[in-house]
């Protein structure tokens, strides 16, 4: 709707000052003669010239709804912009054309730079320091959740540990999927869906994170499938995508964009060592436990071994019995080989 405001309102504009600027009589010897002769033709002409650019806006339909700010800089910027054009054009353009470049210029520029500010005003704060247009992200690219994440539920775990400082996004397409699973017939698909709606709902309330539900032009998405939706709503945001689906992963990442794998961060963070596993260990001092050795691992990862505490500045075999994993850290339960192969 703001766009369409700003089109007819441009054009209003145009067909009055095109009129304005043709149909004067007393500025008539002041018109280029092929304009005098032909009014009627030069009004049609130099609208469809103003409004070229109307045209070429149509033709990139990546839009966004922005902020007053935005048109107000834009037009600003744009009417600075045509007032040094017309001062760097006069000495140069024949007296009956100057009051024909200065309006197209007047009429052009302005519209531009309203254009490109209402699309790239995420980015404009680098052009002017410390002025930001309707900046609600809280760091930087916007994170697209899709159904697979929302479903899984470890995302709600991901998100109060305060890691992630962008904004995340449920596209409106998302939102109806999961509703659809939690509407199901099939009560393990209806448990599922459930949980998706009560992980997004979790989500909401944290005070750390910022997640909005985003509307999309659905007659633009309506011939994709949800993966390419997906796709197509981080590029035009210029954000990345959230999600534990192998496939959504191996397509964003080919038209490269950036995906956050909760399988991928799961795995990175599971334990280096598991119950069962041997370890090459040196016992540097004794633990806390009668007869306990405790070492450290490269990473100084603590490893506490039963019985081995005889063993201080020696390196032995152990395996690993249990791993203790806690906010304070990891810590590793080991027992000699001999011992653990006794018992």
């Amino acid at each position: 709707m703001l766009f369409v405001i700003l089109r007819v309102t441009y054009l209003l504009v145009c067909v009055g000052a095109i009129l304005a600027y043709i149909k004067v009589d007393n500025v008539a010897s002041t018109l280029p003669t092929i304009i005098n002769d032909q009014k009627l033709v030069a009004f049609f002409v130099l609208l469809f010239l103003s409004q070229v650019v109307t045209i070429a806006d149509l033709l990139f339909r990546h839009k966004r709804i922005e902020v007053v700010s935005a048109v107000y800089f834009g037009i600003l910027i744009g009417v600075l912009l045509a007032y040094l054009m017309v001062q760097a054009l006069t000495p140069i353009v024949k007296p009956a054309y100057e009051g024909l470049v200065a309006m197209m210029t007047m009429l052009v520029l302005p519209y531009v730079c309203v254009s490109l500010l209402l699309q790239t005003k995420d980015d404009f704060r680098f052009v002017i320091p410390y002025v930001e247009f309707a900046r609600d992200l809280k760091g930087g690219r916007p994170l697209i959740v899709d159904s697979s994440s929302l479903i899984d539920g470890r995302i709600a775990d991901v998100v109060e540990t305060q890691i992630l400082e962008s904004q995340l996004i449920v596209p409106d397409f998302v939102l109806a999927e999961v509703q659809d699973v939690a509407d199901s017939n099939d009560k393990n698909r209806r448990i599922r869906g459930r949980r998706g709606l009560e992980v997004l709902a979790t989500m909401q309330k944290n005070e750390h994170t910022d997640v909005r539900v985003h509307e999309t032009n659905r007659k633009e998405f309506r011939s994709m499938a949800v993966d390419h939706k997906l796709v197509e709503l981080a590029k035009q945001l210029r954000g990345g995508v959230i999600t534990n689906d192998f496939n959504l992963n191996k397509v964003a990442s080919v038209q490269g964009i950036p995906v956050i794998n909760l399988n991928d961060v799961a795995n990175a963070l599971r334990p280096r060592f598991i119950p069962g596993e041997r370890l090459r260990l040196r016992i540097i001092k004794e633990g806390e436990g009668a007869g306990q050795g405790v070492g450290y691992l490269d990473d100084g990862t603590m490893v506490v071994c039963e019985g081995a505490s005889p063993q201080i500045g020696k390196e032995i075999d152990s395996i690993v019995s249990s791993v203790l994993q806690s906010s304070a850290g990891r810590m590793i339960f080991a027992k000699p080989v001999h011992t653990a192969q006794d018992g």
